[in-house]
């Protein structure tokens, strides 16, 4: 066995390094925290070959006296903290003291810098732990760090790097995302010579919507929220404005940004009731509490943070944002105002419509189509009375329960405010619902705002243990699989407890004898079947906690009026109505929008009134 022996000073800084430069992108955000740290307010950034050839920082930051500048080069020297205290309690965005001599290590560094009222600026290098002697350098004031030939003294993680666009694209983003944090900054891109992009100071709103683009910032609706010491704040896009990937998640601790599973998955639990489970919401937030109650010392890139009191940040965090995704009735035209020039198209027809074939009452004159499954059951699809709030109101154009016109719109002379939703007119397509309000026309998608609206009252009712059950009066008998028999045996409490009673008739066959009453008039077969494979996938015991949003949701999708349902305009008031009223209805259950705004100006811009 080999002697235990001291590693040379070359080679523990390189393992060092491996920790803190994993890529040209990671040395760069190192090179940039600095500058930010010693106060810039100019930053600019050159590479050569996405980073790889060379990484050029220079900043108008505070500089660095001469007689410290090899101590920036030397591993755990920084001015940045001093004590135990300091590192529990920092502020800065650096605090090792390891970036500049991890680079150093591998990579042919050159530091420049000048303070304010030094006669002149000195330069410092090092190569391979060689450091250079002190020499004079031309500089006006600040900072300048070259980085050259990138692990060129390690070529067995030099062949790890990508191609140079793809480390250029690693690059531009680190660079992006402290542009988000810095809007008082200023940027300067460069690649290869050419300037890729210029940021000037900018207010936060500004900078939020050059970085994300205009389509981000039209979809997006403000977080600021404070609970004692903790304070949250950003833009938090709405599930319409959803994302195939994680690529427009910028999440920032105290200034810092940071890939915080707790914070993630607080995030996620917000959206999980408004966004389809395959799609990735987009978010700009930033959460400040006092720097002693998180801990920033976790892992070399410091992108992970660990909090005090992680179970109170977790709860605040999810509060907030589910308050605001669910608060859009108090948000421009009443619901949510979802601009007309948005990158969230409208609903294409034949997407997100009822979940299948309902039998009793009356024929629909339509066709078939569903949300995530196909129509379910045989026979003609069928719908009866779309179950809505009855409560005679004005609102609701209803007169003691009974069918009535809506009310009439008021004079010009006395000019009340509309509802959020305004009146119903018409309804296009057998889809949708056209509506008028002050601000113009509004478009609503009836089977996806119908949905949301059956889902948030299943939720309340089963949570409120007021589940109500609806006898059927011809009770619904079908062939059943040996595990459905099964299934149903094992599980009469949770069938119960959702409104259902399913009961075996023979060894083959299974009755449905009560539904839920919010879906009387739903394809009995086929919505027993859909609960009954719900329940066998995660078993009777864990179905209303592990999977309960989603199987209420499945409920509300066969419950939900379908596509060409014709309704009279008392049904049309009254959805838009019970829409104002309920939780999270600008979308449908999978993350769509149900409504959207034209204004009298999108309007006479359509026309080309005025020109």
């Amino acid at each position: 066995m080999p002697a235990i022996h001291l590693l040379p000073d070359l080679l523990v800084s390189q393992i060092a390094a491996g920790e803190v430069v994993e890529r040209p992108a990671s040395a760069l955000k190192e090179l940039v925290e600095n500058s930010l740290d010693a106060g810039a307010h100019e930053i600019r950034v050159d590479l050569e070959e996405g980073g790889v050839r060379a990484i050029r920082v220079v900043d108008d930051g505070t500089g660095i006296d001469r007689d410290d500048l090899g101590l920036a080069l030397a591993r755990h020297a920084t001015s940045k903290i001093a004590s135990l205290a300091d590192l529990e309690s920092v502020a800065s965005l650096g605090f090792r003291g390891e970036a500049l001599a991890s680079i150093a290590a591998v990579a042919r560094l050159t530091l420049t810098s000048r303070p304010e009222g030094a006669p002149h600026a000195w330069r410092i290098a090092a190569q391979d732990g060689a450091v250079s002697p002190l020499e004079p350098a031309a500089l006006a004031r600040g900072t300048v760090v070259e980085v050259r030939d990138l692990f060129f003294n390690t070529p067995a993680r030099r062949k790890f790097l990508k191609a140079p666009a793809t480390e250029y694209a690693h690059c531009e983003e680190a660079l992006r995302r402290m542009a988000l944090a810095e809007a008082g900054v200023a940027f300067d891109l460069r690649h290869n010579g050419r300037v890729i992009w210029r940021r000037g100071p900018q207010a936060w709103d500004e900078r939020v919507m050059t970085v994300m683009g205009e389509d981000f910032a039209r979809a997006a609706r403000t977080v600021d929220a404070s609970a004692g010491e903790l304070r949250l704040h950003g833009l938090v896009g709405l599930p319409a404005y959803h994302r195939a990937g994680r690529d427009a998640q910028y999440l920032y601790v105290n200034g810092r940004y940071v890939r915080d599973k707790l914070l993630n998955h607080a995030v996620r639990e917000a959206y999980r009731d408004v966004l389809h489970h395959e799609r990735h919401p987009a978010y700009v937030l930033f959460l400040d509490l006092p720097p002693e109650r998180v801990d920033v010392n976790v892992h070399p890139a410091k992108t992970e943070v660990r909090f005090r009191d992680a179970r109170g940040v977790h709860q605040f965090v999810f509060h907030t944002l589910e308050r605001v995704l669910a608060g859009g009735r108090d948000q421009a035209s009443g619901i949510g105002h979802q601009g007309l020039g948005g990158s969230t198209p409208s609903p294409s027809r034949g997407e997100g419509w009822g979940g299948g074939g309902v039998p009793t009452g009356r024929p629909d004159t339509g066709f078939p189509a569903s949300c995530s499954s196909p129509a379910l059951g045989g026979g003609t699809p069928r719908q009866g009375a779309l179950h809505l709030a009855a409560e005679p109101s004005a609102y609701y154009g209803m007169v003691a329960g009974a069918l009535a016109e809506p009310p009439p719109r008021p004079s010009h002379h006395t000019p009340p405010p509309s509802p959020a939703l305004g009146y119903a007119l018409a309804q296009l397509a057998g889809i949708y619902i056209l509506a008028e309000n002050d601000a113009g026309l509004v478009v609503v998608d009836m089977h996806a705002a119908h949905e949301r609206i059956l889902y948030e009252r299943l939720k309340e009712a089963l949570d409120t243990q007021r589940m109500a059950a609806q006898p059927l009066l011809i009770p619904v008998v079908f062939a059943a699989t040996p595990l459905e028999m099964a299934t149903v045996e094992q599980s009469q409490d949770v069938l119960a407890s959702m409104g259902f009673e399913l009961a075996p008739v023979s060894p083959t066959h299974l009755t449905v004898r009560a539904l839920p009453a919010l879906l009387k008039d739903v394809d009995a077969e086929g919505l027993a079947r859909q609960v009954l494979r719900e329940i066998q996938a995660v078993g009777a015991d864990k179905v209303l906690s592990n999977r309960r949003n989603e199987l209420l949701a499945t409920l509300a999708c066969h419950g939900a009026v379908r596509a060409n349902r014709r309704l009279s305009v008392p049904e049309m008031n009254a959805l838009l109505r019970d829409m104002e009223r309920s939780p999270r209805a600008d979308q449908c259950n999978h993350g769509r929008p149900t409504w959207f705004q034209l204004t009298l100006a999108d309007l006479d811009r359509l026309f080309m009134r005025g020109k």
